[in-house]
């Protein structure tokens, strides 16, 4: 078994959810998903097939987003697994409607920061183990850490 690491490649305007589904219907029932909960978001979804053709599904409402999808899929070549490359939303918005989707399994990530994939392979094919979301801390949070925190969520409207 050899391990590898692969650098997902997105525009720092978007997030990516990255995931384990089961079934070759799942591109489509993502694609229902996100435009279900918020149509205004601009998305890509790139499912890696893992049986018959084993192609990489494609589907979304930009082009642009729907390239990127696909080419991080190709990348990581991992069965079962798909790619949701987001723009103008954010997971926080999609995400329990992503994990709610019947064939979806498991969610590796859902970020806005760089992200390494951690790839195995094997005679049989490649499989995710995990993933690096960003940096590692550099500390621990201060009273003016925590000040900024609060003040930064209400700003944006997620806490009041």
């Amino acid at each position: 078994m050899d391990f590898k690491i692969v650098n997902i490649e997105k525009p720092d305007d978007t997030n990516i959810i990255i995931g384990q589904t089961h079934f070759i219907k799942t591109v489509e029932d993502i694609y229902e998903a996100c435009v279900n909960t918020n149509p205004n978001m601009k998305f890509g979804i790139g499912f890696c097939e893992a049986s018959g053709a084993c192609l990489v599904r494609v589907d979304g409402n930009d082009e642009e987003l729907k390239e990127i999808a696909s080419k991080n899929a190709l990348a990581i070549a991992a069965g079962h697994t798909f790619f949701i490359i987001l723009k103008h939303g954010f997971p926080i918005n999609i995400l329990n409607t992503i994990k709610n989707v019947p064939e979806v399994c498991h969610i590796y990530a859902a970020t806005a920061n760089p992200l390494q994939v951690i790839v195995a392979e094997t005679e049989q094919g490649r499989g995710i183990m995990g993933v690096i979301d960003g940096f590692s801390p550099k500390g621990i949070e201060k009273e003016e850490d925590i000040n900024w925190r609060k003040g930064f969520l209400r700003k944006i409207g997620y806490k009041f």
